[in-house]
């Protein structure tokens, strides 16, 4: 009998009263998310949250499971020495939630998936086709290993996202302004300014006031120098241009500030699967995407990450066509996600 156990860091963030609560990070939900479709299909599955390593090993003795996933890369390697004789019948999988262009930025990665492949009892998941490709390419070059071997060594595991409660929206085209989001962490690789810009541009063009809105807690791999240029860009203009600075909101409040947006932006440089998008979709809220996003992949309402032209016209195109954009990007995802848990399902009744 299989029994999945999904384990989280930490992550925790001061609220305006002072106490200290945690964060529903991009990684809780797609964890929260797995685990409730892996239980519709009679897979048992259960999520718990670390602090750091050394809670492991009490996480574990705690549910018994057959299959350990460690969610994202903060387990050091030389941890499972000691966590693989403990419990020597697990199978721990460690699951990459990043292509290279983010892994890059992470100082560890390369080292660590290395040597995560020489315990027998680890898998490596990965979210992400090109990356799959890309680590099973390492280990056959570090471990020689075969083509079936590195196949089941390395395993394709991808995000989910349910889509059965999706929302509609009518965009009230007669208000004399449009308020544009670009949810999530500031990072450079998810390319907030150049997007910035193109809203400011498609607001002036369709005469009308421009509210951007942005989540200004969460600054992280480098990414102060973005914040810094997105506010001084919006301080230099008239007060035609606001900019919002959002906090980051629990599950329920954000899907709530989302359905208060016209459009959405999410075009980033890299990209595996992109929740934040999807809870703009889901709300009913048309999204203008970069080609990385694995689920949005079309010529209307898509952009080029490094073309502003491109971005400003593919926001007229979704404005004149809010509903055909929303249309598209769901039948899209939805595909998207009957793939997914045909491949959870398959790999778990083996």
């Amino acid at each position: 009998m299989v029994k999945i156990l999904f384990i989280l860091k930490k992550r925790e963030d001061t609220d305006a009263t002072g106490n200290k609560k945690l964060i529903q990070t991009g990684l809780y939900n797609s964890s929260m998310y797995l685990n409730e479709i892996l239980k519709s299909m009679n897979i048992e599955s259960v999520v718990d949250i670390a602090i750091d390593n050394n809670c492991i090993d009490r996480i574990v003795t705690k549910h018994k499971p057959t299959h350990v996933i460690i969610e994202a890369l903060w387990v050091v390697p030389t941890k499972f020495v000691i966590l693989c004789q403990l419990h020597p019948s697990v199978k721990w999988i460690i699951r990459f939630h990043s292509d290279m262009p983010f892994i890059a930025c992470e100082g560890t990665a390369m080292s660590w998936i290395c040597k995560y492949s020489l315990f027998k009892n680890i898998i490596i998941g990965i979210n992400s086709p090109r990356f799959l490709r890309e680590v099973r390419v390492i280990l056959k070059v570090k471990n020689n290993m075969s083509d079936l071997d590195v196949e089941e060594k390395v395993v394709y595991l991808p995000n989910y996202y349910p889509v059965e409660d999706f929302k509609n929206k009518v965009i009230d085209k007669t208000k004399d302004m449009i308020d544009i989001c670009c949810f999530g962490a500031i990072r450079p690789l998810k390319n907030q300014l150049i997007q910035a810009f193109s809203a400011i541009e498609f607001a002036k063009t369709i005469n009308k006031k421009l509210r951007y809105h942005i989540n200004a807690t969460r600054i992280e791999t480098n990414g102060s120098p973005v914040y810094h240029n997105i506010k001084g860009l919006f301080t230099e203009l008239n007060d035609n241009y606001e900019l919002v600075e959002h906090s980051w909101y629990d599950k329920e409040e954000f899907l709530n500030v989302c359905s208060e947006m016209d459009i959405g932006l999410q075009v980033s440089f890299s990209e595996t699967f992109n929740i934040v998008g999807c809870d703009i979709l889901s709300q009913g809220v048309p999204i203008i995407c970069s080609y990385d996003i694995p689920w949005s992949s079309n010529n209307l309402y898509n952009a080029n990450p490094t073309d502003s032209v491109d971005i400003t016209n593919k926001l007229l195109t979704t404005y004149e066509n809010t509903d055909d954009n929303v249309r598209i990007n769901r039948e899209s995802l939805s595909s998207y996600i009957e793939n997914t848990k045909k491949i959870w399902n398959e790999y778990f009744s083996k």
